[in-house]
């Protein structure tokens, strides 16, 4: 790592069809970060890649479909292109999450106190919504699965994440699906990783539905991805 003030960061946003929201993510990202910040637009049919651009991200078309394949797909680009970073945040494209916290979760990194940090929306706090009941429990038994397997006292699987770049391309993560964020915490986990979590606040999202929790059929394909990968990456 480099010297303090000095270390490299990239943000990954997987997007897909998220015009409406994307611009506030972009803009309440801290300057200080100094940023390379990549949109990997995942099929969106609206002005989610000419947003993006506006708000001054670099953006690739992922045409295959999935959370993992456009957060796989971001970061093939970060280790082709330059400059390369030293530390990747992956950050969602629907405002739930505060971008301002990233500076605590890079911050812990550059001090040599983590190598991946997670979000935990439970103890941190969640609006009223921003969580639906499926989440919830979801949340609990991904994380019970986990924290048995492995030893680690995870509380929660939010999305918002920071890792240190080389450790995350060794992990090997390969999941197209919802199932990426269970396959990078057990590979972490298993590589011996120094894992941190932040409490965040979590807000109901800005505009538009949720890919996973804004209809059952959503809520079914995600349920039975994050049950492969629990079955999967936790053995």
């Amino acid at each position: 790592m480099p010297k303090s003030g000095a270390v490299r960061i990239a943000i990954v946003i997987p997007a897909l069809d998220e015009e409406e929201s994307l611009p506030s993510v972009l803009a309440t990202i801290p300057t200080v970060l100094d940023a390379r910040v990549i949109v990997a637009d995942n099929g969106s049919t609206d002005r989610t890649a000419e947003v993006a651009r506006q708000g001054g991200a670099e953006v690739i078309e992922v045409p295959q479909k999935g959370y993992g394949s456009a957060c796989l797909a971001g970061i093939k680009h970060l280790d082709r292109t330059e400059p390369r970073p030293d530390v990747v945040v992956i950050l969602d494209a629907d405002h739930a999450d505060d971008p301002g916290a990233l500076l605590d979760f890079v911050g812990r990194i550059e001090r040599g106190e983590a190598d991946f940090v997670l979000s935990t929306r439970t103890q941190g706090g969640a609006e009223p919504g921003s969580l639906t009941a499926v989440q919830y429990w979801g949340n609990r038994l991904q994380t019970l699965v986990i924290n048995t397997r492995f030893r680690t006292r995870l509380t929660d699987m939010g999305p918002m994440r920071a890792i240190r770049f080389e450790p995350l391309l060794n992990l090997g993560m390969v999941d197209p699906t919802w199932g990426w964020n269970v396959e990078m915490a057990c590979k972490a986990a298993r590589a011996g990783l120094r894992i941190v979590e932040v409490p965040v606040t979590y807000r109901n999202r800005l505009a538009g539905d949720s890919k996973i929790s804004g209809n059952w059929r959503g809520v079914t394909r995600a349920g039975t991805r994050i049950l492969w990968a629990l079955y999967t990456y936790a053995r």
